[in-house]
């Protein structure tokens, strides 16, 4: 992390030392420049590109324009159009190499005359139409005018922003610097969809369709910026046919993947309107790829059509393609959809840029280049990521819910097992063993009446531990067979009434006390026997728990067609580790203690269709929290 820090400060040092360092006189200069906002224009009907023209002796029908009224609509049958303005005179301008500075000049083919000398030639045989131009000036062109003929195959032509001179050499990397931040930007998000790309051969098929989705989101996004920018039109004008090309590819592939990834992230069904859609931008993007496939087979000669139906008609099907994207997303993120949140919020940020400069496109008359649509862009594309990021995570939380759960099963049934084999153990060492007891119980008593008083304490010890044993024999065999014979609607009120009324007097011997708050409507069905038996363990343990002056209380609950019965005590507590081996066969905390006593009541409680959990802070207390089926009392 420090060095990421050091790395930032770094940067931002070298970003704004060059501008500290600087002179006043060497920043006066970079800034200082001439600006034309006004100059004339004119129609051609009949544009000449060869030798020997000589745009002087065009004098008649020329007409101001301005960067707010720059061209009037084309006239029918006209293509081509002259421009003209004045360059300042020498001792207007200090600086060592002028430069001309024209930021939007929309034509194909485009002839600069400084004088009588051609500043600049170009012509593109393809539909891209939009000159950046920086071009040297000799410090004899100050003064001249300036003849620009235009020529265009599209429905725009002509100057649209205001004309810069200025130095050139100090003005050219500033002129261009928004240019190389979008090959930057653009450059990143196709090298960052290129590892997406790579790192779905590891995924499984449940992420693979959002996750390819969204890669090829973000490969076509960083392909339109770069493919959008004038800085390749300019500097690698040989590659502008491929770079156009490239640019529809991806515009065309981007409309179609952008609505199914949004349709997969918000699961919506597959006959929505999303769906719909999505198959509507498929035959669309189908349809442009004949109309591209077309005018290349055909040298441009229906460029006019494709221009109609891939950049017209295209600004419509995505501003409806923007409405029902955001229409959806608000509409699922009112409902609660956290995922459609996320996106409608950075979707909001790309449609209103989006819709805003769509809009702007039209009122302009589609003298307008889209700019700010590239930071909405990045507002979206981290959206997306944050969504398939929350996906990965929730994916993730199931699997380990999941394995927490199978490692629970697990346990349980090893439990089971081990229970169903400690069972038949039980019950067949306890029918073997109580017999002999019994008879053995029969004959010491006898001795005992026979017996001098000094042996009598010590036959009086061996029945009281044979008791025990009884005892244990006893709770063996309830957990072995814990069938409840006669099973009833009992009311819980009564039933802990009584169950309070056995144990209340050993609590006040503890220096504690019981506290009962159960409501008298609340029904149960089992055996009144078992129940007591089970709670009576549970309310015993907490009593021998209890320090000085302790509290129980019992209360319960009725939720939904479930009743809760909790027992609270602020005994000793216990220890995670002792919680969870409470149920566990010959398990015990107390020192005397077998385990027999709350693994019979586990065992009771399954039986009737019960559940019960303990919660402890070791010096705070335990809650034993168990929940029974209820019963309508009118159902009876």
């Amino acid at each position: 992390m420090k060095v990421v820090w050091k790395l930032v400060v770094t940067g931002l040092a070298l970003l704004i030392l060059p501008l500290l360092s600087a002179t006043p006189e060497a920043r006066a200069e970079i800034t200082e420049s001439h600006d034309i906002r006004e100059w004339q224009f004119r129609w051609e009907p009949t544009p000449s590109f060869g030798p020997g023209v000589d745009p002087k002796g065009i004098t008649d029908q020329w007409v101001s324009a301005d960067k707010d009224t720059p061209v009037p609509d084309i006239p029918h049958k006209f293509s081509a159009a002259w421009i003209k303005f004045d360059l300042p005179k020498p001792d207007q301008a200090a600086w060592k190499q002028p430069g001309l500075f024209i930021d939007k000049l929309y034509g194909h083919h485009i002839v600069i005359y400084a004088g009588d000398r051609v500043l600049f030639e170009s012509s593109r045989p393809y539909s891209y139409d939009v000159y950046k131009l920086a071009l040297p000036l000799d410090r004899d062109d100050l003064g001249e005018t300036v003849y620009v003929l235009v020529e265009t195959l599209s429905d725009r032509i002509g100057l649209h922003q205001t004309i810069k001179l200025a130095d050139y050499e100090r003005t050219l990397p500033g002129f261009f610097k928004n240019d190389l931040f979008d090959m930057m930007l653009g450059g990143s998000l196709v090298f960052f969809s290129v590892i997406m790309l790579i790192c779905s051969l590891i995924l499984k098929k449940s992420l693979l369709s959002k996750w390819l989705s969204l890669s090829i989101v973000i490969l076509t996004i960083g392909v339109l910026i770069v493919t959008y920018s004038p800085f390749v039109y300019t500097f690698l004008g040989k590659y502008g046919q491929l770079s156009l090309t490239l640019f529809d590819l991806a515009l065309f592939i981007f409309l179609p993947t952008l609505t199914f990834f949004i349709e997969k992230a918000l699961e919506s069904s597959c006959q929505s309107l999303l769906s719909r859609y999505r198959k509507l931008l498929v035959a669309y993007s189908c349809c442009c790829l004949i109309c591209m496939l077309l005018n290349e087979l055909t040298n441009a000669k229906y460029i006019k059509v494709y221009y109609f139906v891939t950049v017209t008609l295209l600004g419509y099907v995505m501003l409806v393609q923007f409405i029902i994207l955001i229409t959806t997303t608000v509409i699922r993120a009112f409902k609660g959809n956290k995922d459609a949140v996320i996106m409608s919020t950075g979707f909001a940020v790309f449609a209103a840029t989006g819709i805003g400069e769509l809009i702007w496109f039209y009122v302009r008359s589609k003298n307008y280049e889209l700019f700010f649509w590239k930071w909405g862009v990045i507002c979206f594309v981290v959206a997306f990521i944050i969504i398939l990021a929350r996906q990965f995570a929730r994916d993730h939380e199931r699997v380990v819910n999941y394995t927490k759960e199978l490692e629970l099963y697990n346990n349980r049934l090893q439990k089971h097992e081990k229970m169903e084999i400690i069972s038949e153990l039980a019950a067949s060492v306890a029918h073997e063993v109580r017999n002999p007891l019994q008879v053995t119980r029969g004959f010491l008593q006898l001795l005992s009446k026979r017996a001098e008083n000094s042996e009598k304490t010590y036959m009086n010890l061996a029945l009281v531990e044979l008791d025990r044993a009884s005892d244990i024999i006893t709770d063996f065999l309830t957990f072995a067979k814990p069938q409840l014979d006669d099973i009833k609607v009992l009311n819980l009120s009564e039933e802990f009434k009584h169950i309070v009324g056995i144990l209340a007097p050993m609590a006040h011997l503890q220096g504690g006390e019981i506290r009962l708050h159960i409501p008298e409507h609340l029904y149960i069905r089992g055996n009144s026997a078992k129940f007591k038996q089970a709670f009576v363990n549970i309310i015993k343990n907490s009593i021998e728990a209890l320090e000085r002056e302790g509290l129980i209380e019992i209360q319960a609950r009725t939720e939904r067609e479930t009743i809760i019965v909790h027992v609270r005590d602020n005994g000793q507590g216990m220890e995670d580790e002792e919680l969870s081996r409470l149920g566990e066969p010959y398990f015990s905390s107390k020192t005397k203690g077998t385990g027999l006593g709350l693994m019979v009541t586990f065992r009771i409680i399954e039986v009737m269709q019960g559940k019960i959990e303990f919660k402890s802070e070791k010096g705070i207390g335990t809650e034993a929290i168990i929940r029974f089926p209820s019963v309508a009392i009118d159902s009876e």
